[in-house]
């Protein structure tokens, strides 16, 4: 990964200005012409290759993280800015036949195309689904069986060792990278249009993404109207790193990927 200078006075002064991330949070809608990436998905599924949005999306976000936009892929801990070491997206999915929602992270998505990111997620849901993957679902049923009263209690001490500490507790298996650089989230699935997430407190992420339902509408192209597969994404900001010159950054990295997505089957470094 690319060394950076993440520790900005901004970002040294906006620590102490708000709490995390309740004081910090800020919010964005924009929206992408997909065209390009369903003849992308439509390709690949000649190839045998099955993509779906989600994927995409994800592969799209990594790279913006990775090549656009390197200074927000960084955590807070004991008051700093940390870079992270590699590029890791949460992908929030139904398990349970949708009663409820679970998780996992795709790890080193610097060293993966969509493709192979696309095989990964698909053993990955298959096994969150039989609730046999490690992380947020068993953390999740742990706090559960712990009784009313001290529910709130272990939490707070789990959140500050990981989060304010940037320790690991491994019999738990958390630690301040369990939900990677950012969490993204299909609500389109769900016939939602648009959303916004909540920034999770224990979860220390700069950016949750998610995704609203994909439909064809009527937009102006070159002065005429026509009709393109819009998909709206509503991101739900940390303030204390991202600003709204990146925000900015991200929404164009976005729409560069999206609208080429043959770059996402390329691994950058190569």
């Amino acid at each position: 990964m690319k060394q950076i200078d993440v520790a900005t006075p901004w970002r040294k002064t906006a620590i102490a200005l708000y709490k995390a991330p309740s004081d910090s949070k800020t919010y964005g809608i924009f929206e992408i012409d997909f065209d390009n990436a369903l003849e992308f998905i439509q390709k690949k599924k000649e190839q045998g290759i099955k993509l779906t949005v989600t994927q995409i999306v994800a592969s799209a976000l990594a790279k913006s993280l990775e090549i656009d936009v390197p200074e927000i892929n960084c955590y807070i801990k004991r008051g700093n800015i940390y870079p992270r070491e590699d590029v890791s997206i949460f992908i929030s999915v139904n398990i349970n036949k949708g009663k409820e929602m679970g998780g996992f992270v795709i790890r080193d998505m610097e060293n993966k195309t969509v493709t192979d990111i696309s095989q990964e997620m698909a053993e990955r849901v298959e096994k969150s689904r039989n609730k046999q993957d490690k992380g947020a679902v068993k953390n999740k049923n742990f706090l559960s069986k712990i009784p009313w009263p001290f529910r709130r209690m272990v939490f707070v001490i789990i959140k500050f060792i990981t989060v304010n500490l940037g320790l690991s507790i491994k019999f738990l298996n958390v630690s301040p990278h369990s939900f990677g650089s950012a969490m993204i989230s299909n609500i389109g699935t769900h016939g939602l249009q648009y959303g916004f997430a909540a920034l999770f407190p224990a979860s220390n992420l700069p950016i949750v993404l998610l995704l609203g339902k994909l439909e064809p509408r009527a937009v102006v192209r070159n002065g005429e109207i026509v009709i393109r597969n819009i998909l709206p994404l509503g991101a739900t900001l940390d303030h204390r790193i991202i600003d709204g010159g990146q925000s900015g950054k991200v929404a164009r990295a976005l729409t560069k990927y999206l609208s080429n997505p043959e770059l996402l089957d390329k691994i950058s470094k190569e």
